[in-house]
């Protein structure tokens, strides 16, 4: 599947890391769309069916965990990375108890979070070549 037909959906509450890393992706050639909180990514989920969404644990009106609940309640296979700026939040281990595919913590280079995106999708069944 070539990246500019694969859908990412950022979610993260802090404007200029969204915006950076929404820029960042389309510049490698994902075709992005962004929200800025839990309530609008599931809104934008089911609306835009993204092929794998990032998702920031920690955030207003719906953290990141409350978020992947939600989403696993209608979908259980939407691969999801999780965004943090803490190496040892307890939520982590909440949002891993409902399915992840992985964390990306913000202090690391963009790289590593598109090498884990690449990973994640090579492994994802419906994005296997």
């Amino acid at each position: 599947m070539e990246k500019k037909n694969i859908k990412v959906l950022v979610t993260d509450d802090e404007d200029d890391f969204r915006h950076l890393m929404t820029f960042w992706l389309e510049s490698k050639g994902y075709t992005v769309a962004a929200a800025p909180n839990g309530s609008e990514a599931i809104k934008l989920i089911k609306a835009e069916s993204p092929d794998i969404v990032f998702m920031d644990l920690n955030m207003p009106v719906m953290d990141g965990a409350q978020t992947i609940r939600k989403i696993r309640e209608f979908d259980k296979e939407l691969p999801i990375i999780l965004i943090s700026a803490y190496l040892d939040d307890v939520k982590i281990k909440d949002a891993t108890s409902h399915g992840i595919s992985g964390v990306f913590y913000k202090g690391k280079d963009f790289e590593q979070g598109l090498s884990l995106l690449e990973t994640v999708l090579r492994k994802h069944k419906k994005l296997q070549k």
